[in-house]
């Protein structure tokens, strides 16, 4: 009899864990049918756990895994950091193993994929992820970052995409096709309003109801409706006071409830506070919370979902039908990834994966001025003056939890000098140096952690020039014949002991838009000396313009760009690439400028006010008149474009909107066709634009393309503040299509 049943159990489990995951799958699209999971399959393999073989399975049994169940055949699953490439090998433990083969391609950062504005990137961005992550046997990637960037100092928007819902949740939806059509999990981070750092695992985000729906929702809800999202991250933060990871409106009523996901919620490390709130409120795998406790000693049946989870269940206060839904979900995950499917071996480091990288931060890379310098015409030069420590510097390993093993990473001084060929000398001077002054740092003592704000506001980064360095810059500068200067900001907390104000990093915000190191005056001094001289800066964000832009040429944006990165930023500067990308995120002077520091709050003080509410970026900007030095969408080309024969229909309940683009210039290049839409005239406030449609077109010189674009209901609906749902208000429509947010060359109106 024993023999009988243990041969039942076993048929039973083959049958539930070897179900195909590719019946239903929707090939290039990605997305996946619930059909394809037998639920009742599940039911009865749940039917067979023990109650701590179910707590087992949600929450973490190393560093980046959670438990399995060895007696059911049940493996852990193997979760690995890598918005942008997939993070160095950590094995059970907290440190990164050494002599351990974890190189990988090093992607351009997500700011750098938005701004391509070209949907097909989102998609073969993902696919590369997917294909590293399975070739190293991981069964979810913690990506895409798709935070809305609130402020300009939050230290992680370089890995997240856009001021601007639409845009983000678009390239988000492709991201997310590309991985999980690898049988790998994607795993949209931070879940909700996770807007800053600074305070990250106690700050209390006070916001509507409408800015969440309208605002900081949409590209989550765009990832689980249009590309079947397998998870989603808890973010560390609360939102009116209560934490993200387990928040019963967030997850319980809006993810779980309102947009169907059937997927896990999975928390950041060490965002779970509670035990109860996790157990009823949506958290399904508890991860990394031994970080609150002893770091090298985790002791995981302590965890809030391991022993104290069991003493609620077992006492009556909470049932444990809650905790089955969590295993069905995390069964559910299973199947669907490489955890208990067969998805092929997946391959890494290979060439098509290295052109992704390429193609991304070509078109990634924003041209933001030219007043005729770019592109440089080496037939004219004999020397070029490279300056900037940004020239020589890594950025794949730097950052946080992004932080990648790069395979290699060709930086912008190597690129210039492949490209410049042996008839041009290129000359280099760093020009500046990382550094901070020890002496502000002498009355500082214990964890820099527990240091407030505003002391570390008293030990601010020292910001002035080395001389001598800016000395041997200058020097260079002035007998070149042109001038290339690469700086901006750095990623990374490597050698000081805070990066306060200094860094694009995780767990850090900057304090200001300060151009670090002394960097500001060099340039001034470099523009005095030479009058062709190209700024190319790096970084998640801009910086303080007034006081170098006006005497500048050149400037160009390049963001991080990835492994490719310095060949992909000399093939712009010397023409061989037409660049084309658009800004996805609206530049300023200085952060006083943006509605999170002018009318909310930032970084608050315990809560955080967004009192700005739905008025994020352009929507501020452009309603208020406000002075920008670069609007959202913007980017310039090294050829012209013309805008005409705009034509809009409504069909039912779409609206399609029909324009010509012709490429008015003497060289192939793209354009950004951008469509906004504005009520003229709500019954509550709404902004002037909100983009709800964009293509991307690539022309030769005098070729045209009709551009076709789709607007579906929800392109003109608002989320009532008082009714508390998405409302469609009857009236007229403005039509809005430009290249960007300011430079509207068509408009029409529709009726509703």
């Amino acid at each position: 009899m024993m023999k009988q049943n243990l041969c039942t159990l076993a048929i039973l489990i083959a049958s539930i864990l070897f179900v195909s995951c590719e019946s239903d799958r929707d090939g290039a699209n990605g997305s996946t049918s619930p059909g394809e999971v037998s639920e009742a399959q599940i039911d009865s393999l749940i039917a067979l756990m023990t109650l701590d073989e179910k707590l087992g399975l949600i929450h973490a049994s190393s560093s980046f895994t959670s438990g399995g169940v060895p007696r059911l055949g049940i493996p852990e699953l193997v979760f690995s950091d890598g918005p942008h490439g997939v993070r160095h090998e950590h094995g059970r433990g907290w440190h990164a193993l050494e002599d351990y083969d974890d190189e990988a391609t090093y992607l351009p950062v997500g700011i750098s994929l938005a701004s391509t504005w070209n949907r097909d990137f989102g998609y073969k961005y993902g696919e590369v992820l997917g294909n590293e992550a399975k070739e190293r046997g991981k069964n979810v990637l913690l990506g895409p970052g798709i935070n809305i960037i609130r402020s300009p100092l939050n230290g992680r928007n370089f890995e997240y995409m856009s001021e601007d819902p639409f845009l983000t949740g678009s390239m988000a939806v492709g991201y997310v096709k590309g991985l999980q059509d690898q049988g790998v999990a994607a795993n949209a981070k931070h879940y909700a309003a996770n807007n800053q750092e600074t305070d990250r695992h106690n700050i209390d985000v006070i916001v509507s109801k409408r800015a969440l729906h309208e605002i900081y929702f949409p590209a989550f809800r765009a990832v689980v409706q249009d590309a079947g999202i397998w998870s989603i991250m808890g973010a560390y933060n609360k939102i009116n006071g209560q934490y993200t990871t387990h928040h019963e409106y967030l997850n319980n009523e809006v993810l779980k409830g309102e947009w169907g996901f059937d997927g896990v919620v999975i928390s950041d490390w060490a965002s779970v506070k509670d035990t109860r709130e996790a157990l009823l409120y949506g958290t399904d795998i508890e991860m990394g919370t031994e970080l609150l406790r002893d770091f090298d000693n985790p002791v995981y049946e302590e965890f809030y979902l391991a022993n104290p989870a069991k003493e609620m269940i077992e006492s009556g206060e909470v049932d444990e039908s809650y905790v089955d839904d969590k295993v069905r979900r995390v069964l559910r995950l299973m199947q669907r990834t490489t955890a208990l499917s067969d998805h092929g071996p997946g391959k890494r480091n290979v060439e098509e994966h290295q052109q992704v990288a390429l193609d991304v931060a070509r078109e990634g890379i924003v041209l933001l001025k030219n007043d005729g310098l770019l592109p440089l015409d080496r037939s004219e030069l004999r020397t070029i003056a490279v300056i900037g420590h940004n020239a020589t510097r890594h950025f794949a390993e730097r950052g946080g939890s992004s932080q990648v093993n790069a395979l290699y990473e060709i930086t912008p001084l190597e690129g210039i000098q492949n490209l410049a060929g042996d008839d041009v000398e290129i000359v280099y001077a760093e020009g500046y140096e990382p550094y901070y002054d020890e002496s502000l740092f002498a009355d500082i003592t214990g964890d820099a952690a527990s240091q407030s704000r505003e002391n570390l506001r008293e030990v601010e980064l020292a910001r002035s020039a080395n001389e001598a360095l800016m000395q041997e810059a200058i020097a260079l500068a002035e007998r070149a014949d042109a001038v290339i200067f690469v700086g901006g900001w750095i990623k990374g907390h490597e050698g000081m002991p805070w990066g306060e104000g200094t860094y694009d990093a995780e767990a850090r915000d900057k304090l200001n838009l300060k151009l670090i190191f002394g960097q500001e005056e060099l340039i001034r001094q470099i523009n005095r000396v030479n009058d062709k001289t190209a700024v190319v800066l790096m970084g998640g964000s801009n910086v303080e313009m007034e006081n170098w832009l006006p005497d500048t040429p050149a400037y160009v944006h390049a963001w991080y760009p990835g492994m490719e990165g310095g060949r992909a930023i000399a093939e712009i500067l010397f023409g061989e690439v037409n660049p084309s990308g658009k800004l996805p995120m609206t530049f300023a002077n200085s952060h006083e400028d943006y509605p999170s520091h002018s009318i909310g709050e930032f970084p608050g003080d315990g809560t955080v006010e967004y009192t700005e509410d739905i008025y994020v970026g352009y929507r501020y900007f452009d309603t208020h008149e406000r002075d920008v030095y670069f609007p959202f969408g913007f980017g310039l080309s090294y050829t012209t474009f013309e805008f005409s024969d705009l034509n809009i229909t409504r069909q039912g309940d779409k609206v399609l909107v029909e324009t010509t683009v012709t490429n008015t210039g003497e060289r192939g290049g793209a354009e950004v066709v951008q469509v906004y839409v504005h009520h003229k005239d709500p019954s509550v406030d709404r902004p002037i634009r909100e983009l709800k449609g964009f293509d991307k077109v690539h022309l030769e010189p005098g070729a045209s393309a009709t551009v076709n674009i789709e607007l579906g209901e929800s392109a003109f609906m608002y989320y009532h503040p008082e009714e508390l749902r998405w409302t469609l208000e009857p009236g007229s429509y403005e039509i809005q299509v430009g290249n960007s947010s300011r430079d509207i060359k068509l408009t029409g109106v529709v009726e509703w």
